[in-house]
């Protein structure tokens, strides 16, 4: 699968948040035993969506952005620093370039809204990914839904 065979978009209509809470459940509920009812939380209502999509209308990844209070929440109190999460890529979508234009098109979000830079929460697997695409990790590993992470930041000047 090629970058022309899917699109990413913010996620606009209610069908597209629906194909980015199922990635979501796929992924971090199905596949990492994450709980549920805290997948999903008071955040998603006002957060940016992004949505990877195949031409055919499959789903294949979603992340998230928060800004104001939700993302200063996560990112101990900067306003101009977005929030990036949620980060999930289906597993036939995975090496195909799909989680990079997910984060991508969540930075190109952010310089929309002013954002100086991105802060995340990246498991600990995922470092790598995420120095790649220009995050530098910061502070001490850290359990979240009993998975460790650590803190990384991209300024987008």
């Amino acid at each position: 699968m090629s970058a022309g065979s899917y699109v990413v978009r913010v996620a606009g209509a209610d069908e597209d948040r629906a194909a980015c809470f199922a990635v979501r459940k796929d992924v971090f509920v199905g596949e990492q035993g994450v709980p549920e009812d805290i997948e999903y939380d008071a955040y998603d209502a006002g957060a940016v969506h992004v949505l990877a999509i195949r031409r055919d209308g499959l789903p294949l990844g979603t992340g998230r952005l928060l800004t104001g209070p939700a993302a200063t929440a996560k990112n101990g109190g900067a306003e101009d620093v977005g929030a990036l999460g949620r980060l999930a890529v289906t597993k036939a979508a995975r090496g195909l370039g799909v989680g990079a234009a997910l984060v991508r098109a969540i930075e190109d979000a952010a310089r929309e809204r002013g954002l100086a830079a991105v802060d995340l929460h990246a498991q600990t697997h995922a470092l790598g990914f995420y120095e790649r695409l220009g995050y530098v990790a910061y502070g001490p590993e850290f359990p979240d839904a009993g998975i460790p992470h650590r803190a990384m930041r991209k300024s987008l000047g």
